[in-house]
Order: structure tokens, then sequence, then C-alpha cells
């Protein structure tokens, strides 16, 4: 019986199998690059609503990645169909793939129908980051609301998605908001689906 408890030798490594290896990223390396992003961008814009959209433009792409990636690895390319199930599809699974833990709630709008929060305490993206008092109400956390709306979009849940600070009393940093505010076809969807 040769070979047998061993591993076998790959020579090349487009013939190693695809697995789903070591999924975290050093925390250093991602401050370092979403600073040069975030750094970037701000030289080619004139105002900080410009900025914002651009961020939330690149989080957009990434989120049509992370959604194919996490259907096909997770899903068996099968798609959620249904407006909570997204939603928290959206707050746990690919909460927890991008910053190793669930979001720390999902609740629904009180005002209107078509709107939901994502609340986090400390936003990965804006725990190192220092804003500039001329840059005020300035949040990094439209690179993760990019982010959510494209998984949303991907998904055929098409959406408008801010970020926003929220301030929390007896803390000194504010906690993140991820509002989501629904297209009305996916309301009229829903309710045919009952």
């Amino acid at each position: 019986m040769i070979g047998v408890g061993k591993m076998k030798q790959y020579t090349n490594v487009l013939d190693k199998p695809l697995t789903k290896g070591k999924q975290e990223v050093s925390l250093s390396a991602f401050a370092f690059l979403f600073s040069e992003l975030v750094q970037y961008n701000q030289t080619q814009v004139d105002n900080i609503g410009e900025l914002e959209r651009r961020l939330e433009d690149a989080g957009y792409a990434v989120g049509a990645r992370v959604l194919e990636l996490l259907c096909h690895r997770d899903k068996g390319n099968r798609r959620e169909t249904r407006l909570l199930g997204i939603l928290s599809f959206v707050h746990s699974t690919v909460w927890k793939v991008l910053f190793g833990k669930v979001a720390d709630s999902l609740e629904k709008g009180t005002e209107h129908e078509d709107e939901y929060m994502i609340s986090e305490k400390e936003l990965l993206v804006n725990r190192f980051i220092s804003i500039p008092k001329d840059m005020g109400t300035f949040n990094c956390g439209a690179f993760v609301a990019g982010i959510v709306r494209g998984v949303l979009d991907g998904a055929g849940f098409p959406a408008v998605v801010t970020a926003h600070f929220v301030p929390v009393e007896g803390q000194q940093r504010p906690r993140t908001t991820i509002l989501i505010k629904f297209a009305e076809e996916v309301l009229h969807r829903e309710a045919r689906l009952g």
C-alpha cells in the first residue's frame, strides 16, 4: 500500500483543488489598502457627496462578486427569492464572511414599509479612519453600503442603500447604520408571493 495516508504532491499550483482555504486577511493590510482607496478617491473629487458615491461604487463591485462567490460556495448556485431571506443572508452570511461576525442588528423601519436598517456598533471601515474637521459628515460606511447594494441588486432586490452615523449616548464614536430602501417592484413581488 504505497501512498496511503500521504498527501498527493502537486507540481503546478493550477492542479491544486479549490478549497475554502484561510478566509482571513490581515487587518493592517486591509486598513492600509482601504486608506489608499479613500485617499486616491479624495484626490479625484471636489466634495464629500461625490467621494461617498465613489466609495459606494467601489463597494458595489465587491458586493456583486461576494454574492456570486457565496451563492456558488454555500448555496449550490441558488439565490434568495424572499425579502426577509435576502436580508438575513446579508445580515448574517455576507457580514460574517466580510467582517468575521454577524452584524449587530437588523431592524425594520417604523416610518416606512420599504425601509430596513443594519446597524453596526463599530464598522470596520470606520474604525481606523480619522475624519478632518473640514470633511464633517463624511462616512466611510458608504463603501459597505455599496457592498450591500451590490449583493441586493445581484440577487434581484434593487434598493437605495446609504450609510449614516447614529449617535449613541455615553459613547464617543457613533454607530453606523446601513439604511436599505427597497424599490416598489420588490414590495409588489413580495406581496404577490404572499
